[in-house]
Formats: structure tokens, sequence, C-alpha cells
């Protein structure tokens, strides 16, 4: 999970250039009816500049090419949408990127880049209910948009990205919100001697003139824009079978590729230990992305769930077991939250986050393998962390209450383990785990908020969990603790500097499985 407080560059450093084309023609003009200007937000209470509204978008077909020599990308990004209200002017989030042309049904169409947005006038108003085509022409030199205030993560051979949570919108104009998911192909044109991925499954490759190879991917289901992988870079793809013949698939700097096997080989056990407790694995494929840079700024974070591939640096791989299996547990629990479930607002990214750590702990403990406390049971951490509650509520408020600035704090993270045990404690380990299956089943493939959460539990246990889990939830102190009344709360210290609380940082790793 990438654990950033996001801190945005100034706007008009990353603003590519847009031109207004046809303005004021008058066949558009005349073709303009009484369409409304599509909101530029769905609400988000993190993030309210994130997001579009008057459409739904159905599919994205990106097809990038690679330059190695000017290090620049040439992008072209067809969306197909769904209109929920008759549109005269819609938008995307696009920053950083250098526009050049945007159609809309064919038809070119007026654009301006207004902060963080591309606003869109159609030919013609787009009615409701319609199916359309909108293809935008850019290009972007990743080195301007670069982690931590852009998605792109560069490599001496290519690059990475790292859209989470709010950076998708540097790397392709998109509706940069986990609430509105949608397909996904890319086709990806490189040099020969790199090799392009992305999420998904392999499609095809393509020999081109000029000495250039086409990779095409497509990912079988739906996902949200800050999942997005796309890597260029002097790579092999590993191939291994996981349990009950799933396809894995790694891949790998090929400098590295030897050192890198102990822990690429770890994962075929990692899902069969989590598939015993969450079901069958959710998506086509899983691997991991060890890209090609440990360079400390290359990104500030150790892992990063992007779908079906998750994001590392090498050098961490390298450790031993005891030192990667954990965390490794918690970004492939995001297959399940977080990817295949998405958080229906950044509020709700407990859900994410606290499950992650959940059975990354569980894992941990089960191999005998003391925490970074030095504790070796779920009891004892959560003991620990019960102390803790008071403080962490009053500097990073509650757990599903964040802001931008601690959206990432411990609260979201060991937070959320400790709700998740407080849920277990009250109503018991099977029913626990049905509730965990029920919900993932309900929300397969779609985006869940945190009354989701609390309505399946509540089904499934037989009892209104509602209040139980708002206080645990919302509540500004912390609720006493099921099965442990001798579990005893520190009171809070307002002058307290709390390491878990850095407001400013660009991004930390908050997770507990490190």
């Amino acid at each position: 999970m990438r654990y950033r407080t996001r801190v945005t560059a100034p706007v008009a450093a990353l603003i590519g250039t847009a031109a207004a084309l046809t303005a004021g023609s008058p066949a558009l003009a005349a073709g303009r009816g009484s369409g409304t200007e599509g909101a530029e937000t769905l609400g988000d209470p993190v993030y309210p500049g994130l997001g579009n509204d008057g459409y739904r978008v159905l599919g994205y077909d990106l097809d990038l090419a690679y330059d190695a020599t000017t290090k620049r990308v040439d992008g072209t990004a067809t969306l197909e949408l769904r209109t929920t209200e008759a549109l005269s002017r819609f938008s995307l989030d696009a920053l950083g990127l250098d526009l050049r042309e945007v159609r809309v049904q064919g038809r070119t169409a007026d654009f301006e880049q207004a902060g963080e947005k591309l606003r869109i006038t159609p030919a013609r108003t787009l009615p409701a209910g319609a199916r359309v085509s909108v293809r935008v022409e850019y290009s972007v030199d990743p080195g301007r948009s670069a982690a931590p205030t852009g998605g792109w993560v560069l490599t001496p051979d290519g690059f990475a990205v790292c859209c989470q949570p709010n950076l998708a919108h540097t790397v392709f104009p998109c509706n940069d919100h986990p609430s509105d998911k949608a397909d996904f192909r890319f086709r990806i044109t490189v040099p020969d001697g790199l090799s392009g991925v992305a999420n998904g499954q392999l499609l095809c490759t393509e020999r081109l003139d000029g000495d250039r190879t086409a990779f095409s991917y497509r990912s079988r289901s739906p996902m949200a824009t800050e999942l997005v992988q796309i890597t260029v870079g002097d790579y092999v793809v590993r191939h291994r079978t996981g349990p009950h013949g799933l396809p894995l698939r790694d891949v790998v700097p090929a400098a590295r590729a030897a050192a890198l096997e102990p822990a690429l080989a770890l994962t075929p056990g990692l899902v069969d230990w989590l598939e015993q407790r969450l079901g069958a694995f959710p998506f086509e494929t899983y691997g991991l992305l060890p890209c090609n840079s440990d360079a400390p700024d290359a990104f500030d974070f150790t892992g990063l769930e992007t779908q079906t591939l998750t994001l590392y640096k090498p050098g961490f791989l390298l450790q031993p077991e005891s030192k990667i299996g954990a965390h490794m547990m918690h970004e492939l629990v995001h297959s399940w939250f977080g990817n295949s479930v998405s958080p229906a607002t950044w509020a709700d990214l407990w859900l994410n986050e606290g499950h992650a750590d959940f059975y990354g702990l569980l894992y941990r403990y089960e191999r005998g393998w003391p925490d970074s406390l030095g504790m070796t049971t779920m009891d004892a951490r959560m003991k620990d962390t019960y102390a803790r509650g008071d403080q962490w509520r009053h500097d990073s408020g509650p757990v599903a209450a964040p802001n931008a600035a601690n959206l990432f704090d411990d609260q979201r993270y060991l937070g959320g383990v400790l709700v998740l045990y407080a849920l277990r404690e009250l109503i018991g380990e099977d029913t626990f785990h049905a509730v965990e299956r029920a919900f993932l089943a309900r929300h397969r493939d779609s985006s869940a908020t945190t009354e989701d959460y609390i309505a399946v539990a509540s089904k499934v246990a037989r009892q209104d969990l509602l209040g139980f889990l708002r206080d645990w939830l919302h509540g500004t102190t912390t609720p006493r603790m099921p099965g442990h009344p001798d579990w005893t709360v520190t009171p809070v210290n307002p002058s307290l500097a709390a390491p878990h609380s850095r407001t400013g940082a660009h991004h930390r790793d908050n997770s507990a499985t490190l």
C-alpha cells in the first residue's frame, strides 16, 4: 500500500499545454443544446476535487509509446462513457499532460485545462443515457511528473507508475476516483530490448517498423484508476503456477532475476494461505514487479498493490522470508480488499489497510516472527494498540474519518486492525470469517462503503452491529474491548508529538507488517 500524505506541486508547473480548438464555430454552436455542465467533483470527503459527475466510465483504452532517447511518452487515451444526464460540457481529471487534441464521437471538441481538470465541450450536447467515445491525444515527460508529486516512477531503463491515491490523472486523463471502476486495455510500444507490461493478461505482441515492439494487455475485471500499472524496462517475465492452476507472472529486472527468485517463489504459498480464509483469488493472474530501481527517491514506500501486479523495490525483496513475508501478505490481501472491492470514498480506506494488516499480522504470528515491537501474538499487539486508541483518535481522527493530511496514518492501519479484532471478539471467529467472505462476494468488482460493511456484518451475524461498529469507527473515544475488561486506554497527552501522525510528510510506511 502507498502510505502518503500528498503534497501537491504548484499546478502551474505541472499543467501541460492545452489549446482550444474550433472555438466559437457556428456549426458547433448550433448543435449545442440545453444540457448541463457536468459537476467537477464526486464529493469525496478526503479529496473533494477528485472525480467528475454526469457520466460513468465503461472502459479505457490506453495506447502509449515510449521514446528511450527523449524519455517522453506519447499517449492516446480512448474512453467509453455512459452519460447520466444531458451534458453540454464535461470534465476529466488531468495534470501535467501536454494535450494535443480531443475528439468526442469522432468530432473535434473544444477543450481547456483548468487547474487539474480537462474541460471538454463536445460539438453537440450529449443526451442522457448515451454511450460516448472520447479520444484524447497527449504527450508527457515522466520526469516532470515523477513521484512523489506525480504518478511516474523513473528507472534507468524506463518507468513504472504509482497512482495511489490521487495521481492517475498525471499519467492519463481519467475520472480519477475509485468509485468509478472500468475495464482497461493497454498497448505499450517500446524500443527493441525493452519490455512493456501492464495490468491483466498479455493479449499479443507486435513487431513494428523502427525496431519497436508493441505489447497489448487487457484486465479481465474492472479496475479503479489508482490501481493501474504500466511499466517499461529491461525485464524478464517469470511464470509459475499457483493454487488451483492460478497463473502467476513476475516482472523482474533481467540482471537481478536469479537473486530475486527466493522471494518470488513465496507467492504460491501466500496465495494458498489467504484463499483458505477469503476464498478463491479474485483475478486472472498475480505477481510481483520489483521495478529496476533501489534509489531512495524513486518512490518512498515499500510496496504498492497495483491490480494483479504488486510494485516493490528489488532491494526489499532480497531480505530473508521473515523480513518480507508478512508485508508480501499485506500487499496480497489488497487483491481482495482494495482491488476487487475498492473503497467507495477515500474515507473508507480503513477497509483496505485494516484488512491488509490484520491478515498480514496473523500470518506473521502464525510463523513465530516477532513484529517491530518484539511481540509474537495478535492479542499482545492489540492490547498495545488499544492502549494508544484515544491518543490516535485525538491526533488522527476516528478510524473512518480521515482527512488528506492524515489519510495514511497508523489509525487507518493498526486502528483498522483493532476494529476488526473487536468485531471478531464480539461475534466469534467463525461468524467473522463468514462476514468477510459475504462482504467480498456481495461487492466483488465494485466499490463499497463503511456502511456497506456494517450492513453485511449485521446480516451475517444476525444482530444489529450499527451502534457497535459506529462507535469503533466514528467515535472520538475508544470503546470497551469485548472479552477483555482488563484492557485500559492511556489518557490523551495533547502535547505528544506522535510518530504515527506526521502531517506534511510526503509518504510513509505505516504498515505494522514491516
